[in-house]
């Protein structure tokens, strides 16, 4: 079993979906050590003490710059016994130096198909670009943004009257 760290900002759909994953799918062949999260009120601290996984919280603003904070974070994820890193709704874009310390061990989930729509609010592009698809990708991070080889996708089909929020649901469900 790889040891991975999750990384989360926000709600925790995604590491709940590893969770469930970690505890029902034989294949899974990964166990969550720890969920480090930016965000100390992030539900998805809630969601991993609940399932027993141990937390901890960097936020971006005690360290001052970007490299400080992903130092401080591999640093965390390596003492509690990572190999691994998997970006699960984590709302921060690390600094290359995380890619130095896990080379090509850090998975990202994004919500959209890339190469289409990297970065910030890639359902906001996509509905203001009028696409008419959309979806996930699971990618290997490297050091630019949204890019690196592309593990999996999955297709979602962007409806006439869908709102953003709508579109996120949906997506969310194939995460």
């Amino acid at each position: 079993m790889l040891p991975i760290a999750v990384l989360a900002s926000g709600s925790g759909s995604n590491l709940q979906a590893l969770i469930d994953a970690s505890k029902t799918d034989t294949d899974f062949g990964a166990e969550i050590v720890v969920v480090i999260s930016d965000q100390p009120g992030s539900r998805a601290l809630l969601r991993a003490t609940d399932a027993g996984i141990p937390t901890d919280v960097i936020e971006f603003d005690e360290h001052g710059s970007r490299d400080a904070f992903t130092k401080a974070l591999c640093d965390v994820a390596e003492d509690r016994g990572a190999e691994a890193l998997v970006l699960a709704g984590f709302m921060r874009i690390l600094a290359p130096a995380a890619v130095e310390r896990f080379p090509d061990r850090i998975l990202n989930i994004h919500p959209s198909l890339l190469p289409s729509f990297p970065g910030v609010d890639a359902i906001g592009q996509a509905l203001a670009h009028g696409a008419k698809v959309t979806g996930v990708t699971v990618h290997f991070v490297d050091e630019e943004v949204d890019h690196g080889p592309i593990v999996a996708q999955e297709p979602v089909l962007i409806l006439a009257d869908d709102t953003a929020e709508s579109l996120h649901e949906r997506i969310q469900q194939h995460e």
